[in-house]
């Protein structure tokens, strides 16, 4: 039985979230993004970096985002 409401769209927002992460830290995307043509700078550190924090304030988001606002 599949239940309706916030809680269904809660739990469906939390899985396309790990969706995400999945996506944004999988062994392909971190090679392109480490070998991208630079003179000095190292792009996989702040790409790791920003790819986290959006993946911690999303789900701080989703964790206190209440359907009544």
């Amino acid at each position: 039985m599949k239940t309706s409401g916030p809680k269904s769209r809660k739990t469906e927002r939390l899985m396309a979230l790990v969706a995400i992460a999945l996506l944004l830290f999988c062994p392909p995307v971190i090679l392109v993004v480490d070998r991208f043509p630079t003179s000095h700078i190292g792009w996989l550190p702040l790409y790791l970096f920003i790819a986290w924090a959006i993946v911690i304030g999303l789900a701080a988001w989703l964790m206190e985002h209440r359907a009544g606002r």
